[in-house]
């Protein structure tokens, strides 16, 4: 991976004291960062600094963070962290669903910040060193496509984020086969606490939103496995 120093954050905070906070802690980390405060300014810092990876706050004045992870994605696609407050389950599965690849609940803490823009950058890479495989796995109705990152239910394609292909992908390596939430946290985002198991959780509901509610099968207190047909 590139050195952070080489990579570009856009910070969209309109509450200054966390965007400040966080601007400081991703620069002594070594990121090159922008901040801006709405919805606006975020959308022509974005088209002029063409960052690596936003951070977004759900909540700002004027455009939202929804409708400019919307417009960026459409522009440009990029690995976006969506801010949230905590418990506002809706609005994670809304974000997820206009394109954002991640989202962090607030408070959270500087470390998990830059372990989730670790891991977006690292999901990035590995995409880009598979583009010339050309290899299609079919679980079901479900067809992968791993060169073109597509993917297609019955024929009909489904748009997922990154960080929805690949936590597909990781189940479909072994179908039926039961991952463990901890596990699959450490594979797809790169860390493993088991406080941050929730993440897997929205991402997987969101798959079922976009596949169908039988693709993923819970398993109780373990984790989850994608059904073989």
């Amino acid at each position: 991976m590139a050195p952070p120093q080489h990579r570009r954050v856009l910070v969209v905070e309109d509450d200054e004291t966390i965007a400040t906070a966080v601007r400081n802690r991703l620069v002594a980390e070594g990121f090159d960062v922008r901040v801006v405060h709405d919805g606006e300014a975020a959308l022509i810092a974005y088209a002029k600094a063409e960052p690596d990876v936003v951070v977004l706050d759900r909540l700002l004045p004027g455009v939202d963070g929804l409708e400019v992870c919307r417009r960026i994605q459409a522009a440009r696609p990029v690995p976006v962290l969506m801010l949230t407050a905590l418990g506002e389950e809706t609005d994670v599965l809304v974000g997820l669903g206009v394109g954002a690849d991640d989202y962090i609940a607030k408070p959270f803490s500087m470390r998990e910040l830059v372990a989730r823009i670790h891991a977006l950058l690292r999901r990035v890479e590995r995409a880009a060193a598979l583009a010339h495989e050309d290899a299609v796995i079919r679980v079901g109705e479900v067809e992968i496509n791993t060169a073109e990152r597509r993917v297609f239910v019955r024929g009909t394609e489904a748009q997922l984020t990154r960080t929805e292909f690949d936590l597909l992908r990781r189940l479909a390596e072994r179908p039926g086969q039961v991952f463990e939430r901890e596990r699959l946290l450490s594979d797809i985002w790169g860390f493993s606490e088991a406080a941050a198991t929730r993440t897997v959780d929205s991402h997987v509901r969101a798959l079922r939103r976009k596949l169908g509610s039988q693709v993923v099968r819970t398993v109780h207190g373990v984790g989850y496995a994608l059904v073989r047909s």
